[in-house]
């Protein structure tokens, strides 16, 4: 594997980090409906545990409200019990074919502790983006040594992958605090 190749790998393999702490932050909740709080909710649909997202169209209605029709009319109830059983604290309404999810307001107690949860999210995606870092840093230091590359060389890919985990950092940082703002908004 060339130089190149090497940095492309663990960019990669950062962004992947950010990508997850993405999808974790999304299913938490806020103050505002959105299809992202239910989609990754998995759901038992004949003995196979499967997304909602994959089983149901949801849509949002009011800012506030969750509509979610599922495909398949038999499981409505099932599903509904499948929700309120699962940590969303939402109490589900069937309305026919339809299930619907109003979104309660969030206490100051809640908010605090989902900004507690957030920031250990974001700390552990900023450990997983060091610790990729450090693997490469070790396997450029490792090629230094064997002499397949020069000290040169090795010091320009050490800067560019710390260039990278420095960008990377900054934009789980971010990520991090637009959530928060949006955790604290009343």
């Amino acid at each position: 594997m060339n130089n190149s190749e090497t940095i492309k790998n663990l960019k990669g393999r950062m962004l992947s980090s950010v990508e997850f702490l993405r999808e974790e932050l999304n299913g938490m909740r806020t103050n505002r409906a959105h299809s992202g709080l239910v989609a990754g909710l998995m759901i038992d649909y004949h003995g196979t545990e499967m997304k909602l997202s994959d089983l149901a169209q949801i849509s949002i209605s009011d800012g506030r409200v969750i509509i979610i029709q599922l495909w398949d009319k038999g499981v409505v109830n099932s599903v509904a019990k499948d929700i309120e059983m699962s940590e969303l604290g939402m109490q589900p309404n069937i309305d026919g074919d339809k299930i619907r999810l109003v979104v309660p307001s969030l206490n100051e107690e809640r908010r605090k502790d989902l900004v507690k949860s957030l920031k250990k999210k974001s700390e552990e995606a900023k450990v997983a983006v060091r610790n990729v870092r450090r693997s490469g840093m070790d396997e450029v230091k490792e090629l230094e040594k064997s002499g397949d590359i020069s000290q040169d060389e090795s010091r320009r890919i050490q800067a560019e992958i710390q260039k990278t985990t420095d960008s990377t950092i900054d934009q789980i940082s971010s990520i991090s605090q637009e959530k928060e703002k949006e955790l604290m908004e009343v």
